[in-house]
């Protein structure tokens, strides 16, 4: 039998199991704030795997919450339609000195300053200790308590939706952090048929697994339906493993068009995959699973690789400037051809896939934090390049998404840490970075910061008031000028892959965007020395106006615009590392 224990009366009930397997007991008397725990075959005591709240960390006893208490007063918010959404993925521990949900709430007048329209929060659920990116997440239905726990993530978003701002919650579905992982002690939530890098792999298709399936569904319906979460991105979809008829990505969008229905606002399906495969954002009636976008690590690796050099680990397959160029036009650059990198064909086509369907990044948590030492874009390149890499992901076509702190260049790094308190663990963590780090760097891995450092987590933090260097003001406003052509300009704002061309010469790229009697050129100088570019004639008939310049000294450039808008040239010369942006 297994019993329920409230605390801190000690007081035991016994409970009954229904036919589907599951166990209960009505207690009378039982309120808000009340701690308790279970145990199971009379010998083991621990938290409740449907936890909602462990405001003692991941081990303590778990705490009765009723969600249907918070006042809600956003009755008429509608969500950021997706082709219009401006993403901003931010951690919430670094983003502020604070580390909490009430920081991030502090500083949503700041990004609206800078056009963002979405914030992408990194996960949030219960995770051990005080510090973690999210991703050793052991309760999926608990909010961090050093957070703000729920009512601080309610307040926040209720907060964010008065000022007209959508927020999308990062949710781990593949797998759960090693620590405080409770739930394989009370089912089969796990099953040995496959294997992920983060251990066993979620049950979702074999003996038992409805229940599982049933678990992460209604976890998914808690974040929109009672946290009013406007939309989930699904970390690294890739390792989960179903082979059910019906796929547990189908399931879900399914379920969530019913919830949409219901609530009467959209919510969106957003998911990471290394696979390349359109099957995940291709419609169910299509034969697909039906997510409304997803992550383009394609455009990111091509975009870094250009800018930086860099040809070690995944980014050996980006040396070419072409696979950028692909990228820009088609989504994937790899759709089927073969990868140096993993030594095989690999990827499918997305060219038919509508452009609004990827989110691209020129940085992200991943890309920064899984770096030996944390390194931001700022650390590697030039300013100038900052300014032709922000250029560059705000003319594409798809989604943009800035990583917190790239819009003014900061330049802490963004490290990887933990909080984990089991010793064992602790080693198996810092010897799978030091295998991770081996494809990418050859100096010795021993030397990367120790995830469990106190300083490794507080260099992580986002530089109080970057604003006030000069430099960092000029890149600020330079992103926000970006930002507001992307919402405004009739080319920019209508994201679409059939109205692009784009083409390279050397390190010098070119992108073409139309809409209607719209139409949109710019120049993007990668190298290192002045390039000369010859305007088309259809520009130069029409008298084609500079709509952008990054090297101008009101961005903090080395000169001013060369070019008045009604002196245009047929031959213009562009700066090293250098966008000049041209609209008729």
């Amino acid at each position: 039998m297994e019993l329920l224990i409230l605390t801190p009366s000690e007081k035991i009930v016994p409970m009954k199991q229904d036919k589907a397997g599951y166990w209960s007991a009505t207690v009378s008397g039982v309120s808000r704030g009340t701690l308790y725990k279970y145990r199971l075959d009379n010998t083991l005591t621990i938290p409740d795997p449907g936890s909602l709240s462990q405001p003692e960390g991941v081990h303590g006893p778990s705490e009765v919450k009723d969600l249907s208490k918070f006042q809600w007063t956003d009755n008429a918010w509608k969500n950021i339609p997706l082709k219009r959404m401006i993403f901003y993925e931010l951690h919430t521990g670094t983003f502020t000195e604070k580390g909490t949900f009430e920081g991030v709430e502090e500083k949503l007048d700041y990004l609206l300053e800078l056009g963002i329209n979405t914030i992408e929060l990194m996960p949030v659920g219960q995770f051990p200790g005080e510090r973690n990116w999210g991703y050793d997440v052991a309760f999926p239905f608990a909010v961090q308590n050093s957070y703000g726990g729920a009512e601080g993530l309610m307040k926040l978003i209720n907060t964010c939706h008065k000022k007209n701002i959508a927020v999308v919650l990062d949710v781990i579905y593949n797998h759960l952090g090693p620590e405080g992982n409770y739930l394989g002690e009370y089912a089969p939530y796990f099953t040995d048929r496959y294997s992920t890098p983060w251990g066993r792999a979620v049950n979702f298709d074999d003996s038992y697994s409805d229940g599982v399936r049933n678990y992460f569904l209604q976890n998914a319906v808690m974040w929109m339906e009672n946290f009013h979460i406007d939309g989930l991105r699904l970390d690294a979809i890739h390792a989960i493993y179903d082979f059910s008829a019906r796929h547990i990505m189908q399931e879900l969008v399914e379920l969530t068009e019913q919830l949409s229905a219901k609530i009467g606002r959209k919510h969106y399906l957003i998911a990471e995959s290394a696979l390349n495969d359109n099957r995940y954002i291709t419609g169910i009636k299509r034969g697909g699973y039906g997510l409304d976008a997803q992550w383009n690590d394609d455009f990111h690796h091509g975009l870094h690789a250009l800018a930086t050099g860099e040809n070690c680990g995944y980014y050996i397959d980006f040396s070419d400037p072409a696979t950028l160029v692909k990228a820009y036009t088609d989504g994937f650059a790899f759709n089927g051809q073969y990868s140096q990198y993993r030594k095989r064909n690999f990827g499918n086509s997305s060219r038919e896939i509508p452009a609004y369907r990827f989110v691209v990044f020129s940085q992200n948590h991943d890309q920064t934090g899984n770096r030996k030492f944390g390194e931001r874009a700022s650390s590697l390149v030039s300013f100038e390049m900052l300014k032709l890499i922000a250029g560059a992901l705000f003319l594409s076509p798809f989604l943009p998404m800035l990583f917190m702190g790239e819009e003014y260049g900061e330049r802490n790094p963004f490290l990887y840490f933990v909080d984990h308190t089991d010793k064992k663990l602790r080693k198996l963590v810092r010897e799978g970075r030091r295998k991770e780090f081996s494809s990418f760097q050859s100096e010795d891995a021993s030397a990367a910061p120790d995830p469990y450092d106190i300083k490794t987590f507080a260099r992580s933090k986002l530089t109080p008031d970057p604003l006030s260097r000069e430099s960092s003001k000029a890149l600020f406003m330079y992103y926000k000028a970006l930002i507001m052509l992307r919402k405004n300009h009739p080319v920019l704002k209508h994201a679409g892959k059939k109205n692009i061309k784009a083409d390279h010469s050397g390190r010098m790229l070119t992108v073409e965007r139309w809409y209607g009697e719209n139409r949109l050129i710019a120049f993007m100088n990668f190298d290192d020395k002045p390039a000369e570019i010859r305007l088309p004639d259809m520009f130069i008939e029409k008298r084609a106006s500079l709509l952008l310049n990054s090297s101008e000294k009101k961005w903090y450039g080395p000169e001013n615009d060369d070019l008045p808008e009604k002196q245009l040239n047929r031959t213009v010369i562009i700066n090293r590392q250098s966008l000049h942006m041209y609209s008729i």
